[in-house]
């Protein structure tokens, strides 16, 4: 239950503000892992992530997310944006420890809450497809498969006819596209929760390092 870190975050953090920016990790942590792991960090260890996943997904009408938001130039605008507001509340805040903090605070509050509102009006991980550090995660990723790098591998016997793995992808995408490629499923935006190959209903998906 990765999203009681959330919860317990926004509430000690609002009393002491210092342990705000332990939300750095958050930041580096799935950037820096991206380099070899793509964005599993998205599907296996942010704490918002599993948020949406376990609490959000309950309200959220599962509609398909706004292909407008995952492009490029919409990325690069939020991209832009969020560290701009970052910069702005740390000159509001100050840096003092307890002001970065709170600019940590703030920004993720505030991120989280209109991810939350986002996932009630269209899917629970609509935030995720347009996060700023899910979209440095996504540069990041390696384009071609190397060595040790976890990855969803679909045989060829796939008809894609149910199309039940892209029915669960949180974030949408189709992994019968890597039908029979040796090389596995390489879309960047992949969070490598394995829910796919979970729901494969012949189960001829697998999820392994290569």
């Amino acid at each position: 239950m990765l999203y009681w870190i959330l919860i317990a975050y926004l509430i000690v953090a609002y009393f002491v503000p210092e342990v705000g920016i332990i939300a750095l990790i958050c930041m580096i942590g799935p950037v820096a892992m991206a380099f070899w792991k793509g964005r599993y960090w998205c599907g296996n260890i942010c704490p918002r992530g599993s948020f949406y996943d376990k609490v959000v997904s309950r309200i959220s009408p599962h509609k398909p997310i706004p292909k407008f938001v995952r492009s490029k130039g919409f990325r690069i605008f939020m991209l832009v944006f969020i560290f701009a507001m970052f910069g702005v509340q740390l000159y509001i805040n100050g840096l003092t420890l307890a002001g970065i903090g709170r600019t940590f605070w703030t920004m993720i509050l505030v991120t989280t809450i209109v991810g939350v509102v986002l996932g009630v009006i269209y899917a629970p991980r609509t935030w995720c497809s347009f996060c700023p550090m899910g979209t440095l995660s996504a540069w990041a990723s390696p384009r071609k498969p190397r060595k040790g790098f976890p990855n969803i591998y679909v045989a060829s016997t796939c008809q894609m006819k149910c199309k039940r793995c892209a029915k669960v992808c949180p974030m949408q995408l189709t992994p019968y596209d890597a039908r029979g490629d040796e090389g596995g499923y390489m879309d960047p935006d992949c969070i490598k929760c394995g829910r796919c190959v979970a729901g494969c209903p012949i189960s001829i998906m697998m999820m392994k390092k290569r």
